[in-house]
């Protein structure tokens, strides 16, 4: 089955649990449903899904309330539905239809069963009957049990602290060390997608692994959710960037690193998962022009490429994962998203987008070059990929080698049967290891405490 992080493969880069989403960008305030408003919802919103899957979208756009209609139309529709079957393969029907009242509306869920996923889709339905919302993403796994408290003989404890200022501050955790310090530490920084602070990806939860772990032989370790998981208000104007999703908070962490009095100002460093990875010499060029330098850089499963060109590879790749053949539906999804990247780049007005992003975020984006910018900074790095990587490949990988083999300051470690999340999987490679509990390698670990030890 293929999990929430690959199936959106936006930046795919790390695990972004949404897969496509419509929806106007400011609702108008919904009347409150009455008593007979689920079962109406209900059909409205299989109807809706009867016309996409009919390949009706100006049928599908007339089930639309004007605004959503205006941010979503037809040919939008069209370029979100198509492109399901290249991420999770042919569609084989759905499950059973919930409603519940929600902000004055009624969210309706239905869960769509593709061959190599399972998806829900969710539709707000008007107190009139029209549709102010509609979202699809992946089946949420079971819950995750909660996180265990910190033994008390761990040799570090955490506490909660808040990155930026204002109602704008995002809520982080800083593991530290037992002692007076001062102590190195690192800033854990996620791929793309609205993550919380330990990167949970289904039942995985890489970065409380990494913190701990780290913690545990003496490095402060910050971690923090995304302003796209806890605040996602923050981008209503519609002016999302690489950089407002990711790199500003990140240099706001290493800002708040810098202000622990345990903490050694000389010795902070930024560990970058995935798109983290890629933007981390960035996050360390800013980070130094607002007066909070940074001593070096753990780059793990980063992207050396554009993301745009590895969305279509990875396209290209899943849809051979399951069966070893690329059907002509997952031929056709994939052409449309060739389509639109081409369309991004050419600089001019865009009709449709992957995911449904801005096209200034994926120019923004495209605006990243990540080997260019680790040469400009200059700082001691240590590489990190799993050979059973199946999301940042053997090509990303070389080209980091590429450029800095003959560094004697940039260190490389390749870990046989690690996946994307540093995770040990057996068996042959697929999306459905993602769904499978387990932990980052201790190996792994202990390298980049070795690391951090040594610089």
């Amino acid at each position: 089955m293929k999990t929430p992080e690959i199936l959106l493969l936006a930046a795919l880069l790390a695990a972004t649990p949404r897969v496509a989403m419509a929806q106007a960008a400011t609702a108008p305030a919904l009347p409150a449903p009455d008593a007979t408003a689920a079962p109406a919802a209900a059909t409205i919103a299989t109807a809706l899904l009867d016309r996409l899957d009919a390949g009706d979208y100006a049928a599908a756009e007339a089930l639309l309330t004007a605004q959503m209609a205006a941010a979503v139309p037809a040919e939008r529709l069209q370029a979100v539905w198509e492109s399901l079957p290249a991420q999770a393969g042919p569609a084989q029907g759905r499950g059973k239809v919930q409603a519940s009242a929600a902000d004055g509306a009624t969210l309706v869920t239905v869960p769509l069963h593709y061959a190599n996923a399972e998806l829900i889709a969710k539709i707000a339905v008007t107190a009139d009957g029209k549709v102010a919302g509609f979202r699809v993403q992946p089946a949420q796994a079971a819950a995750s049990a909660p996180v265990a408290p910190v033994p008390a003989d761990a040799g570090f404890s955490e506490r909660e602290i808040a990155i930026g200022d204002g109602e704008r501050a995002l809520p982080a955790t800083l593991a530290l060390p037992d002692g007076d310090g001062p102590f190195p530490a690192v800033v854990l920084v996620h791929g793309s997608g609205p993550h919380d602070r330990n990167e949970t990806v289904g039942p995985n939860r890489p970065f409380l692994d990494i913190a701990r772990g780290l913690a545990a032989q003496g490095i402060a370790v910050l971690r923090y959710d995304k302003r796209s998981k806890v605040r996602p208000q923050d981008y209503a104007d519609g002016k999302l960037t690489i950089d407002s999703e990711t790199t500003d908070d990140a240099v706001l962490a290493v800002q708040a690193l810098h202000a622990v009095p345990e903490v050694d100002d000389a010795r902070v460093f930024v560990l970058g998962h995935s798109q983290g990875g890629m933007l981390a010499p960035r996050i360390a060029a800013y980070a130094f022009e607002a007066g909070a330098p940074v001593a070096g850089l753990v780059l793990f499963a980063a992207p050396a490429r554009k993301l745009l060109d590895i969305i279509v590879e990875q396209n290209r790749r899943l849809a051979v994962l399951d069966d070893a053949h690329t059907s002509d539906e997952e031929h056709a999804a994939i052409d449309v998203l060739r389509a639109q990247v081409r369309d991004i780049r050419g600089g001019g007005e865009v009709a449709a987008t992957p995911l449904n992003l801005p096209a200034g975020y994926w120019r923004s984006t495209d605006a990243v070059d990540a080997v260019t910018e680790a040469q400009a900074v200059a700082l001691p790095m240590l590489v990190l990929q799993g050979a059973q990587d199946i999301q940042v490949v053997d090509a990303d990988w070389q080209r980091w080698k590429g450029a800095f083999h003959a560094d004697p300051a940039v260190a490389f470690k390749l870990y046989d049967g690690l996946n994307h999340l540093g995770i040990a999987v057996d068996g042959e490679p697929g999306l459905g290891q993602y769904a499978v509990p387990g932990h980052v390698d201790p190996r792994l670990v202990a390298d980049v405490a070795a690391w951090i030890g040594a610089h």
